[in-house]
């Protein structure tokens, strides 16, 4: 378990607020930004600390949860860094929820599709408030068990018209829609995000929880493991890279495929992509 600093213990005190004395259990902890789950006896948050170069994206993340609605962030300052508070959300990730179906252990197809719909109509409502994610990933929706479904990991988060980076060299290499990888490239500098961007992410989030796959196959376009991401980007730019042939569920995938092959303006919004993903099922 990582520890605090005396000069972060304030984050600790903002989750006694929430929880009462907390037990206190490390997630993740890389490049500077570290993530701790607060167990009390009156609930639980999530504690967020960015040093160093991290430091900046926690500041973004803490204040997009503070602006959107139907979040509460709790944020400071430490001498290394930044710090926020907020309640964990409970429930299992789509890439959980899709396990079921993925392994082939009988089942969950139900389940599955209810998520896949539940996480389209989330992003939809992000973008109907004029925010782009551009951080979607298969771990970052959270299914509650009323059935709504919350988004994760704002750092990279921007309202429309507003770019608050800057610089911006991408997030998951394997989710990066071809335009924003080829503005990467060429620039210039900061790149915007966009709820197009978003959406391919959003299809590309749903294969890879149906596949257990990446979208693309890159070792048919000579990109093996431990390809550098530099080579894999001018790759995914220009569209060398094929589709994965991996099927196990073609009705979706044709939907999924049909959005990762399309130009950015001719992308479905995601609300309409709800509607192609919820008519499987009918």
């Amino acid at each position: 378990m990582g520890e605090f600093t005396s000069e972060a213990i304030a984050a600790l005190k903002a989750a006694e607020t929430i929880c009462g004395p907390v037990e206190l259990e490390e997630i993740a902890n890389r490049r500077g930004s570290a993530v701790w789950k607060a167990t009390g006896p009156l609930g639980i948050a999530s504690i967020k600390l960015g040093t160093g170069e991290a430091a900046e994206a926690t500041t973004r993340e803490a204040s997009v949860l503070d602006q959107l609605p139907g979040y509460t962030v709790t944020a400071g300052r430490f001498a290394n860094g930044v710090w926020f508070v907020t309640p964990w959300l409970v429930g299992p990730s789509t890439w959980q929820v899709f396990r079921p179906l993925r392994k082939g252990e009988g089942g969950g197809r139900d389940e599955a599709m209810a998520a896949a719909v539940g996480l389209c109509r989330a992003v939809a409502d992000l973008h109907a408030g004029g925010w782009v994610h551009g951080d979607l990933q298969p771990q970052h929706g959270i299914h509650g068990r009323d059935g709504t479904v919350r988004l994760l990991d704002f750092a990279w988060s921007r309202q429309v018209g507003t770019t608050p980076w800057m610089a911006f060299d991408g997030t998951m290499i394997h989710l990066t829609a071809p335009e924003l990888a080829a503005r990467i490239i060429s620039g210039p500098q900061p790149v915007a995000t966009t709820q197009a961007s978003d959406v391919y992410a959003l299809a590309g989030t749903l294969w890879t929880c149906a596949t257990g796959r990446w979208p693309l196959d890159y070792e048919a376009a000579g990109l093996g493991r431990g390809a550098p991401v530099e080579e894999m980007r001018k790759a995914i730019a220009t569209r060398a890279v094929p589709m994965s042939t991996t099927t196990p569920w073609p009705a979706l995938q044709a939907r999924l495929g049909y959005v990762l092959l399309a130009e950015p303006d001719h992308r479905p919004t995601a609300t309409e992509l709800a509607d192609l993903v919820q008519a499987v099922g009918e």
